[in-house]
């Protein structure tokens, strides 16, 4: 089957650093993941995973790592948004033996050359085996 990704800002550079704020290159990092090479072992990776996603524009790696009964028909990524940076603020379960984990994290972005911030708690779940991102909680 062929990918249908539209992608942007994709680290050529195998060396690069992961959107994710790991430290890691990004084909070390989320580029395997996204590629579908393997999994997130717990909900903070499928966070990570999920924001370098936005990062890098793989729409078909967000609609896939999205639960089934919310996940939307399709999905499209504001080409003005540039995300810049990940803070992980709290995890709470999400480990390799849960079922549920929930991650607060704030993300940063530029756009029309101005900074912005996003603040979320999300809930992830396994769906057949493997972690999925459920939803953001009400805040």
């Amino acid at each position: 089957m062929a990918r249908r990704t539209t992608r942007r800002g994709v680290p050529g550079d195998p060396g690069r650093s992961c959107p994710c704020g790991s430290g890691l290159p990004y084909a070390d990092c989320c580029g395997p993941v996204h590629r579908g090479e393997g999994t997130a072992g717990t909900a903070e990776a499928l966070m990570r995973s999920r924001y370098s996603a936005f990062a890098v524009g793989d729409v078909d790696y967000l609609l896939r790592s999205w639960h089934s009964s919310t996940r939307p028909a399709r999905l499209r990524l504001d080409p003005g948004q540039q995300w810049t940076r990940l803070e992980i603020v709290d995890t709470e379960r999400g480990s390799l033996f849960d079922s549920t984990g929930t991650v607060t994290f704030r993300a940063h972005y530029r756009e029309a050359g101005r900074p912005g911030t996003l603040d979320e708690r999300s809930r992830f779940v396994r769906e057949d085996g493997r972690w999925v991102y459920l939803d953001a909680e009400p805040g």
